[in-house]
């Protein structure tokens, strides 16, 4: 299995995108039938793109996926 040494900003890219990866999953498993559409805090979002931006990564999705996978694989 190929491992990856990711840079700091990197990694910190990684570790914001999962956060919102996971508070995007429970904003949408919340209770059935809710009268409020999910809601995700724009500071998490904000946090996220902002990681992405120090990094280098905007606009470069597939770089970005690729350390995602290699940094946090799929079981």
């Amino acid at each position: 299995m190929h491992t990856a040494v990711l840079t700091d900003r990197e990694r910190t890219a990684v570790q914001a995108y999962l956060r919102l990866l996971h508070t995007v999953r429970a904003a949408f498993d919340g209770p059935p039938g809710a009268s409020r559409p999910p809601l995700v805090p724009p500071s998490v979002l904000a946090e996220a793109e902002q990681a992405l931006a120090a990094a280098g990564l905007t606009g470069n999705e597939e770089e970005f996926f690729r350390l995602l996978q290699s940094w946090c694989p799929e079981p």
